[in-house]
């Protein structure tokens, strides 16, 4: 069969070189795609908001499953195009994409369906923002609505602080129409984990849990990104708390959607904090994580194109999960000064070396290779994976893979995997 990837990141590398592992599997397409997927697919230049161009590819190459990563072509409707073209694809449709592009609808979603989650408030109108603000206790967390790459959210601790966020987001149009509204929550604290579920409209099977890591700089500090690592599987998470999220959380966050009359077919994540109270949502997303996916597709055994297809077809329920033993973990190779600015075109060392180790694959999320050589291309560069007996073996992996790759200004997180060590 024929698959076609959509996005360009290191979820879609990991998409990509685990669909290149099925048998059933005879020719991968990735649009725009990158230097590094181009070792496992052919690359097509269309851009993943290009919505009629991916679906006239689709239909020109008869592309038996088109795979969505990244949020914003779900979020701008290609699965309804496609699914008008009777393409097979794999994501929801724009309808029920809005559990990530809209944090006020998510939330809403939330509190009819009596879904564990901190108490919140939404806005549109930056007057009535600042009136709760100057008067609400502390710390609080402002989101951005919309999308916006996983930066639209930050704890506050102040008054003045939190005002001054909510100007930028609402006023000086900081997250352009994202900030349109505003949701305010109270802080939950305790530990924030990742759960991936796939559905298939009443069928849902649940991923092993994973936990990543927000912030830019060690013990959570810095701004928020796109996320600098990840590691599964999370000790914190016992079989009894597992099936309490699927029975608290995942199954009614699947029947609500369906009682608004929006099917769920795709990735659920679930972003939750493990509180004193119990598990408690953060937010959804509409897609796999990134870098969740990179340690959760080194350890899956199963076919993940029978899943994909399970899921689009509706046979979800027939295709058995398997994982293999032990843990994996992923280390994400930062450019200097992401997440805010940053430069482009530096030189890359390293990398042939840090793959030449057992159980470690490089995926890569912003390079490109000029006369063959490898050069920086986005923020995060590239997210050093590693397979081990548990969690500490393929901590140790990774971070000696991670010394083998220089570049200049290059940063990461070196406490990836610490609290599941203890």
């Amino acid at each position: 069969m024929k698959v076609f990837v959509i996005g360009s990141g290191g979820r879609e590398h990991a998409l990509v070189w685990k669909i290149a592992q099925s048998s059933r599997v005879q020719k991968i397409y990735c649009a725009p795609g990158s230097a590094g997927i181009a070792r496992h697919a052919e690359c097509v230049d269309i851009s993943v908001e290009n919505i009629p161009a991916l679906a006239e590819f689709a239909v020109k190459e008869s592309i038996d499953l088109t795979v969505v990563g990244p949020e914003a072509p779900l979020a701008g409707g290609v699965v309804d195009e496609f699914r008008k073209l009777h393409i097979p694809i794999f994501g929801p449709d724009r309808r029920a994409a809005e559990i990530e592009s809209s944090k006020s609808f998510a939330k809403d979603l939330m509190r009819v369906n009596s879904i564990p989650t901190a108490a919140f408030w939404t806005f549109s109108e930056y007057d009535q923002l600042e009136s709760l603000l100057k008067e609400a206790k502390y710390p609080l967390v402002l989101k951005a609505d919309g999308l916006a790459a996983g930066k639209g959210v930050a704890i506050c601790g102040d008054s003045d602080t939190a005002r001054a966020l909510g100007h930028a987001m609402m006023t000086e149009k900081k997250f352009g129409s994202a900030g349109a509204r505003v949701v305010v929550e109270e802080l939950l604290t305790g530990q924030e984990v990742s759960i991936i579920a796939l559905v298939a409209g009443d069928t849902v099977a649940v991923l092993e849990p994973s936990q990543d890591h927000k912030q830019a700089y060690d013990n959570d500090e810095g701004p928020n990104t796109g996320g600098m690592g990840a590691y599964s599987p999370v000790p914190a998470i016992t079989e009894p708390t597992l099936r309490r999220i699927e029975r608290d959380i995942i199954i009614p966050t699947v029947h609500g959607m369906n009682r608004e009359e929006r099917p769920y077919f795709g990735v659920l994540y679930v972003g939750l904090m493990l509180t004193s109270a119990g598990p408690q949502v953060l937010e959804y997303n509409c897609r796999f994580g990134d870098p969740e996916t990179q340690p959760l597709l080194m350890r899956l055994e199963t076919d993940l194109v029978d899943l994909l297809e399970g899921a689009v077809t509706g046979n979800l329920g027939d295709v058995t999960l398997s994982w293999r033993q032990g843990a994996s973990l992923c280390v994400v190779l930062a450019s200097g000064g992401y997440p805010g600015s940053y430069r482009k075109g530096l030189p890359i060392t390293g990398i042939e070396e840090a793959e030449a180790m057992e159980d470690v694959v490089v995926f890569h999320a912003g390079t490109s290779k000029v006369n063959g050589e490898w050069r920086t291309a986005g923020g995060r560069v590239m997210g050093v994976t590693a397979r081990g007996s548990d969690v500490g073996d393929a901590r140790r992996r990774a971070y000696d893979a991670v010394e083998k790759i220089t570049f200049e200004g290059m940063h990461y997180r070196t406490d990836i995997g610490a609290r599941a060590l203890g």
